[in-house]
């Protein structure tokens, strides 16, 4: 039975498509935005509308930007030697809110996945290999842990070691905070692999 009307349930029925997004949350999005001022609602369609038409990749390393170059590539002031190569824009973020990386990134848009029809065509492996015959010190590759994160962070490795760059993996292991007692075997052993020095 519907209760508000067309237009209400239609932007109820829009918000709940989001991800993480469910109905409740959908109705509650959608009375806030009904009783926002017109000009902010607007100003917000306004801007969804124009990150659809304006919104493109990274000539360089192929993240979504409004411009022809990222910022992260136009600043002279980073590393761009150094290339970490991360799955999706989120990674690219999540890097920069730590302050601490320098270099520059390559965003793949994916992981080799053969289960859900996902090869190495399907993803930016091969601007990545274009961007490696310029001037490239270190590859770092902070691909997830799952199993199609490390597959393609093996075929990326064997692509980029006869070029004789240096390539390297993130750590991966138990996290600050993590209990022990809880982590999983794998998590385990790979903190064990990757210990350091004291």
């Amino acid at each position: 039975m519907e209760i508000y009307g067309g237009e209400v349930s239609r932007l109820i029925e829009e918000l709940s498509r989001l991800p993480g997004i469910g109905p409740r949350s959908a109705q509650r999005l959608a009375f806030y935005i009904i009783g926002m001022p017109e000009d902010r609602a607007e100003a917000l369609a306004s801007s969804i509308q124009q990150v659809k038409k304006k919104i493109k990749y990274c000539k360089e390393c192929c993240t979504i930007t409004d411009r022809d170059v990222c910022p992260i590539c136009a600043s002279p002031e980073r590393d761009h030697k150094l290339i970490m190569v991360v799955e999706s824009p989120r990674e690219l973020a999540a890097y920069e809110r730590t302050g601490k990386y320098t270099g520059v990134y390559h965003v793949l848009h994916g992981v080799i996945n053969p289960a859900a029809g996902i090869g190495p065509q399907d993803i930016r492996l091969k601007e990545l290999m274009i961007r490696l015959r310029g001037d490239c010190e270190e590859l770092i590759i902070a691909t997830n842990s799952s199993v199609e994160g490390e597959a393609t962070a093996v075929y990326i490795s064997k692509m980029v070691k006869p070029a004789g760059i240096k390539c390297s993996r993130i750590a991966t292991g138990v996290p600050v905070g993590g209990d022990l007692e809880c982590t999983d075997e794998m998590t385990l052993l790979r903190a064990l692999d990757g210990r350091v020095e004291l």
